[in-house]
């Protein structure tokens, strides 16, 4: 298990890929306040977040959710997106892109390629938190998934 992974929970995990040190803290310490949030798993590039998707083909359980920043060591956010939505079975995880870029051309190419939702992080600390927190409250309180 991932040393940046919280306790076990009942609840699904939630990937979060992303290298940014700082953003990770941030994003880890949001869900930890969502008692519906389950544990969250860090990959640090895009190579490591294929492993997870490999390693749900091996049995573990998949997230119920994908943070997913656009630039990345290695394989880039786009690339993992593509691969996911390739996947007959892995393909119905949420994603979020969660990027520093407000690039229509990244917008456009994250919508291409089926991802859930696009939100540029905010800046400012307080705010970061508060949107990190605003997104487990959609996919977990709001949103209906297939069963």
């Amino acid at each position: 298990m991932n040393p940046a992974t919280r306790q076990p929970s009942a609840a699904p995990p939630i990937l979060l890929v992303e290298d940014n040190p700082v953003d990770i803290d941030l994003t880890c310490r949001a869900f930890a306040r969502d008692p519906l949030a389950g544990p969250v798993h860090v990959a640090r590039d895009g190579e490591t977040a294929l492993d997870f998707m490999h390693s749900w083909d091996q049995g573990e359980p998949p997230p119920a959710l994908i943070l997913l920043d656009i630039n990345l060591p290695g394989v880039n956010g786009f690339e993992v997106l593509r691969q996911l939505k390739r996947h007959p079975v892995h393909r119905s995880i949420p994603v979020v892109m969660l990027s520093s870029s407000a690039e229509q051309r990244d917008l456009l190419d994250a919508y291409s390629l089926g991802v859930n939702s696009f939100i540029v992080k905010p800046v400012d600390f307080d705010r970061f938190v508060e949107a990190t927190g605003q997104i487990g409250r959609y996919w977990f309180e709001l949103n209906q998934p297939p069963i």
